[in-house]
């Protein structure tokens, strides 16, 4: 199946980081009023934010934190300690502030916004619900298609589109978050494939399932990988059988935020998935991804290696949301505020070093 042209347009535009605006930047910072590179990673944060978006004093006014929720069949398999109905509670949740997501985004000042890309639910006129259904809900990978190629497509533009209409509105950097009781499934199924390691590498405990259900949620996903033989050089093919809706909206996401040179922090284990579903369609697409934490959940290392990513903080955090990310959103502003805001060596009459 052929591409759209939206999607093919998209991925045409993400462009590497060029070196020069790094250097560029990494210029500025050495003549601020401190030993060289004594900031570390808000030292390197600031320079990609440079170099992300060409201008050599930009500025981070407006913040938004998206998150796509989606249901999964594979649900009916016994792989979440939670039922399905969590999902769309949990979005009501979202959309009346009262969740983790919610309270972080308060903390750093971030817009969130909050998707139906999936939900096994009918929500009746909910304001600050954006409706994007694709379909109710993913089929059981374990013995179906998660989804057809289309429908496949279609999630993925459905975060193109958000993206989009964000970076319109003035959003200056973006954070993934997603919501879809049994998505650590098709995270870690979407791991092995593109990762290349076995199942039970990438597989976590997701909301924290026993022992024996910890096994029996390898063996799922061993079960579909047989079932399906999905192909890594496939990227859309692997996220049809084996995806999720909200996965699919979140690659979509970066996608294109990329295109228009914006950063993404990316949260923990699903939305890593996600991205790394997004770096197969576009390489490129590596250069505008920062990874915001690493999860407690077995596999996100994994996958955060692959991409050669490093994580930005270490705090033993599983929950998703994109609370992971809030707080790294928190981290990129600080290192651009030291860009702009501090005194040079020359501006504050001090002596720089020999």
């Amino acid at each position: 199946m052929m591409m759209t042209d939206v999607l093919q347009q998209t991925l045409k535009q993400i462009q590497p980081l060029n070196p020069e605006w790094l250097a560029r930047a990494q210029a500025r910072l050495d003549q601020l009023t401190k030993p060289r590179g004594s900031l570390g990673r808000l030292e390197e944060l600031a320079a990609w934010y440079v170099a992300v978006r060409e201008e050599m004093s930009p500025i981070i006014r407006k913040k938004a934190v998206v998150i796509f929720a989606g249901d999964h069949g594979v649900v009916a398999e016994g792989v979440s300690a939670y039922p399905q109905e969590v999902t769309f509670q949990m979005v009501a949740n979202f959309v009346q502030g009262g969740a983790g997501i919610n309270v972080l985004a308060r903390h750093v000042g971030a817009e969130v916004q909050i998707v139906d890309i999936g939900v096994n639910h009918d929500f009746p006129g909910m304001p600050g619900l954006i409706s994007r259904k694709v379909r109710y809900g993913t089929g059981n990978l374990a013995r179906e298609a998660a989804m057809s190629r289309d429908e496949a497509e279609a999630a993925l533009l459905c975060g193109i589109e958000l993206a989009q209409e964000n970076i319109a509105a003035g959003a200056d950097v973006l954070a993934t978050g997603e919501m879809g009781i049994g998505n650590t499934t098709p995270a870690a199924a979407l791991a092995a494939v593109f990762t290349g390691k076995p199942a039970a590498a990438v597989t976590g405990r997701g909301t924290g399932v026993d022992d024996h259900s910890y096994r029996h949620k390898v063996q799922v996903i061993e079960r579909a990988l047989a079932l399906h033989r999905p192909d890594p050089g496939d990227p859309m093919g692997v996220l049809a059988r084996l995806g999720g809706l909200e996965i699919a909206g979140l690659a979509g996401l970066i996608l294109g935020s990329a295109a228009a040179r914006r950063p993404v922090l990316v949260d923990g284990f699903i939305a890593t998935a996600a991205a790394l579903l997004a770096v197969r369609l576009c390489p490129a697409v590596r250069d505008y991804l920062a990874a915001a934490h690493q999860s407690a959940e077995f596999g996100h290392q994994v996958m955060l290696a692959e991409l050669k990513l490093e994580p930005l903080l270490q705090l033993r955090m599983r929950l998703g949301e994109g609370t992971g990310a809030a707080l790294g959103m928190s981290l990129l502003e600080a290192g651009v505020k030291i860009y702009r805001e501090m005194a040079t060596f020359a501006e504050a009459g001090v002596s720089d070093q020999d």
